[in-house]
């Protein structure tokens, strides 16, 4: 049936990433139908046709706590999704990322068999809150797993998931004399890559750290700068503020890819942003600070030793790892130290991280959907 007509596809996307992939599998998608958008995401699902009902920001809320504290508005946000869903009749849900925003949804549209459920990333339920597969089996028709490890878990309780691979498996290093002259940065200078987070939150815990750090570091005999990108002006802006009395510090919003290419070595609020700067061949050290309930309840529900994505990957601590009260300046600095170690590896952990995000790609993933 969803073969022989138009698409009208529900979205729901809170993060800057998640905007990225969405795009690309919505782009293959369009390639076969007609499709309309409704829902919520970023600028690049807005660039293809999603009128988003509202700011896809206000769905960046982490860990145990702050979920609870905005339970009422995420709660009318959701309603009001799924009462449009329905309305619209759609045929397909795509939920992008958010899992425990996008659970409910799947569970309210499949108890009314209105459209086929798909999960764009998958829930970290290989890592914690395994109970979480019986409402995936039951409710989500398919998952895109971006990673082999997540696709292999699903097999093994009967639900079914496609390896679509992560789209850092091309990514390269930056020209470097190209980002210098576009910084008006000194090619003298050895420089350090800081990422502190895409969200707000993530910045107010982990940039203090990070600035202490700078203030008492530099690469042995070099003149060293610190490069601190942001994923959008707004928190470029924030950033900015926190940082604007320190010496040999840039900020700039959208240089992740390039400050990372340049830099000698990284120091990363966990996330994506570790396993980019692991493909571009930038050794991340690798932190997580949340609030200590938030830490209390979640690290005794952990199933894994790594929280970082390059080391998942690699089934290794190859990459040093600070969390909570490790992440402080004397472990920042020892980290450091050590990091120099790692570096003449890289281009042997690069392949074989570019290896592991291989997978059917979009452009298969859209017809597996399609054949749903």
């Amino acid at each position: 049936m969803i073969k022989d007509r138009s698409l009208k596809i529900g979205v729901v996307c809170g993060e800057h990433s998640g905007d990225t992939l969405g795009a690309h599998l919505i782009s293959e998608l369009k390639k076969h139908k007609d499709i309309e958008l409704l829902g919520v995401g970023g600028p690049k699902l807005e660039n293809l046709g999603l009128n988003s009902q509202f700011n896809f920001e206000e769905l960046q809320i982490m860990g145990i706590v702050d979920p609870i504290l905005n339970y009422r508005n995420l709660s009318m946000r959701r309603k009001k999704l799924t009462e449009s869903f329905i309305k619209n009749k759609i045929d397909l849900f795509i939920g992008i990322d958010s899992p425990d925003f996008n659970i409910k949804i799947h569970k309210s549209l499949k108890e009314k068999d209105i459209c086929k459920n798909i999960q764009l990333v998958s829930p970290s339920v290989w890592a914690w809150r395994q109970n979480r597969t019986k409402l995936i089996k039951r409710f989500i028709d398919l998952t895109l797993c971006l990673f082999h490890f997540e696709h292999e878990f699903y097999k093994n309780i009967n639900h079914e998931s496609i390896h679509l691979g992560h789209p850092f498996k091309t990514l390269e290093k930056a020209s470097r004399k190209d980002i210098l002259d576009k910084y008006s940065l000194d090619d003298t200078k050895k420089y350090i890559s800081i990422l502190p987070g895409s969200r707000e939150s993530e910045i107010k815990n982990m940039l203090p750290a990070y600035i202490k750090f700078i203030e008492n570091y530099s690469i042995p005999n070099s003149d060293t700068a610190y490069l601190i990108p942001a994923s959008t002006n707004k928190l470029a802006n924030k950033i900015y503020e926190m940082t604007n009395s320190l010496r040999n510090v840039v900020v700039e919003p959208f240089a992740i890819n390039e400050f990372l290419s340049i830099s000698e070595f990284s120091i990363v609020t966990s996330g994506t942003a570790s396993l980019e700067s692991a493909v571009i061949g930038c050794p991340p050290i690798i932190c997580y600070k949340t609030n200590p309930l938030n830490y209390f309840i979640i690290s005794r529900m952990l199933k894994v030793q790594n929280i970082g994505l390059p080391n998942l990957l690699l089934e290794d601590s190859v990459f040093p790892e600070l969390v909570q009260n490790e992440c402080n300046q004397k472990n920042l600095l020892l980290a450091a130290d050590k990091i120099f170690k790692i570096t003449p590896q890289m281009n042997k952990i690069q392949s074989e991280i570019k290896e592991k995000l291989c997978g059917v790609g979009f452009a298969n993933a859209a017809k597996s959907i399609l054949d749903l």
